[in-house]
């Protein structure tokens, strides 16, 4: 959608760093965990913006893909990724239509909410493959503008995963933070 694309670019332009240069604090507090879970190192990264995550996993050793609608942060990130030397595939799509072609056996899904691109991000884990999730939850301190359709309930991120074929190994909501937040660590079957 062009008009997520004109937003979202325009946000990277207002300012010199969107996010932190390190990566997600629940992505770093969970890599030991997630090396001993995965089998491989293929990692896709969804709405990757200037890619933090992806550039991190790739100096962690992952194989990595990330996706983003913005090409102004995608080629924030293809520079930094250069900068530090670290191979990172930047593909540039609009997650309302995309859906990942290959496997992989870590998925991101951080600060983005599509409910229905979560079957289709279970289908492409590999078997025993984990999917690492934290978006914003729908709290009584949630500071800011945002759309409620974009915001998950409090309980439904522990719903959704339920229903797939593998197992929820962590499900935490935090409210306590500045943005409010739900995060799953999900495996899938084996």
């Amino acid at each position: 959608m062009d008009g997520d694309r004109i937003k979202w670019d325009q946000r990277y332009r207002d300012v010199e760093r969107f996010f932190s240069l390190g990566p997600s604090r629940f992505l770093a507090d969970s890599l030991a965990r997630v090396f001993s879970l995965v089998r491989g190192r293929r990692a896709l990264d969804l709405a990757c913006g200037e890619g933090r995550n992806s550039i991190y996993l790739a100096q962690q050793g992952f194989e990595v893909s990330g996706v983003d609608i913005s090409p102004v942060g995608l080629e924030r990130g293809k520079r930094r990724a250069a900068e530090l030397g670290v191979p990172v595939e930047f593909i540039e799509a609009d997650l309302d239509q995309w859906r990942p072609q290959e496997s992989y056996d870590l998925i991101l899904n951080f600060n983005f909410l599509m409910r229905d691109l979560i079957p289709a991000l279970i289908e492409a884990l590999s078997p025993g493959g984990v999917v690492l999730m934290e978006t914003i939850l729908d709290a009584p301190g949630l500071q800011g503008e945002h759309r409620r359709d974009y915001l998950l309930q409090p309980g439904e991120l522990g719903n959704i995963f339920e229903a797939f074929d593998g197992k929820v190994l962590l499900l935490e909501e935090d409210g306590a933070e500045e943005t409010p937040v739900a995060r799953v660590l999900f495996q899938k079957r084996l």
